[in-house]
């Protein structure tokens, strides 16, 4: 564990920060999948005995996780953090981060819990997915998400209704974040540290692997800066602990606050800043043309001097990627946000410039330009000192018919 934080306390977004910091960090091991979180019982009674904020954040975010893997962790997980949290004695305040798309089928959104995916119970869920065979489970999975497009927003939607059932008694709270990608301001603006969802795609088409995504331009895209969204999330604990004092009594479901944290009505931004080809037919000669008829060229010299083919492969990967975030690029959501912007009424002067996060106030031309750059900083590992180069090479390239710059 030690080793693990030391490693994290090497990433660039803490060069900024007090090197004391982190010794004043102390890592627990466990495991989300298992009962009781894995949990050792000494490390269990330092966190019932000591722990005042609980921000249950662990999840499997991937979108084509088998739905026994992610029923465990995303599922199960949560249900031991309530269950470990109804026995803190000094408990102050449980945020539960979940997904502004856990409820996708829906077109409007709002900050208030739904009821259960597919009338589902909860513990039936996490039984069928340790008693039923692999494929047996594999069969009806289709049948267990129905409407929803993958297991990562079925199962959390699922662990909402965890939260609103087995957590009514506590200071708790969901936290709905959008598609969160780099930071904005802080501690430097542009850091990000995985290619998830339209970061991916940015990157692909930066290193000139992707030419081409299915998106709606004029859809919304509703994507928030990392520290503005981590900004929001400790001032929504602070929220959930005020809400209960106030009550003077414990909570119940209906009055667990759920904050959606995503793009301000009053200052959105579209897909169409990304890509403009929205038409499927479209998307498929680009794709003939501008992926696999390279690719194909690219194997085929690859067959010709005796070297394993592996474009072809790289490429099928990518478009399985692209066609499961095509759902999000293609549709639009009306999400509420009147508890997100309620809160930040509340804050004070001084609060509001430490944990900023109005996003009616987001620069996006601004926040997009430092987006790119770290994407080129942080994941491609390019200094942006060869951008004048990058450039120069760009412009070449850029002249060649797509077959043949895709085979350069």
């Amino acid at each position: 564990m030690d080793a693990r934080l030391e490693e994290i306390f090497k990433d660039p977004v803490f060069n900024k920060t007090n090197p004391k910091i982190r010794y004043l960090i102390k890592g627990i091991s466990g495991d989300c999948s298992k009962p009781g979180l894995g949990l050792s019982s000494g490390d269990r009674k330092i966190l019932t005995d000591c722990v005042n904020i609980v921000f249950h954040m662990a999840a499997t975010v991937r979108f084509d996780e088998k739905l026994r893997t992610a029923l465990r962790i995303n599922v199960g997980g949560a249900y031991e953090t309530i269950k470990l949290c109804r026995i803190m004695t000094n408990l102050r305040s449980v945020v539960h981060v979940s997904t502004a798309y856990t409820q996708c089928p829906l077109k409007n959104i709002d900050e208030k819990f739904y009821p259960m995916p597919n009338g589902t119970e909860v513990k039936r869920l996490l039984l069928m997915a340790e008693c039923i065979p692999d494929n047996l489970f594999e069969h009806v999975t289709p049948v267990l998400l129905g409407k929803w497009p993958n297991t990562y927003t079925f199962t959390k939607a699922v662990a909402e209704d965890v939260v609103r059932t087995f957590g009514a008694s506590l200071p708790v709270g969901v936290f709905r974040p959008g598609i969160v990608i780099s930071t904005y301001q802080e501690p430097v603006g542009g850091w990000i540290d995985n290619f998830y969802g339209p970061t991916g795609a940015i990157a692909g088409a930066a290193t000139g692997i992707i030419r081409t995504l299915r998106c709606d331009p004029h859809a919304v895209a509703n994507m928030v800066p990392v520290d503005m969204c981590v900004n929001s999330l400790i001032a929504s604990s602070w929220d959930i602990f005020e809400r209960q004092r106030s009550a003077g009594s414990e909570q119940d479901t209906l009055n667990i606050p759920v904050y959606n944290f995503c793009a301000a009505l009053e200052n959105q931004l579209t897909w169409g800043d990304f890509t403009s080809k929205t038409t499927k037919m479209v998307h498929g000669l680009s794709i003939f043309i501008l992926h696999y008829l390279p690719a194909l060229m690219f194997d085929t010299v690859c067959l010709c001097f005796g070297r394993k083919p592996k474009l072809m492969k790289t490429y099928k990967k990518i478009h399985r990627f692209m066609t499961v975030i095509s759902y999000f690029s293609l549709r639009e959501w009306n999400f509420q946000v009147h508890n997100v912007q309620n809160l930040w009424s509340r804050m004070t002067k001084t609060d509001k410039n430490i944990f900023f996060f109005d996003m009616r106030q987001l620069d996006w031309d601004l926040f997009l330009q430092q987006y790119l750059l770290g994407i080129r900083q942080y994941l491609l590992n390019d200094p942006l000192e060869t951008i004048p180069k990058a450039l120069v090479r760009w412009n070449r390239n850029t002249l060649s018919p797509p077959p043949a710059n895709g085979y350069l």
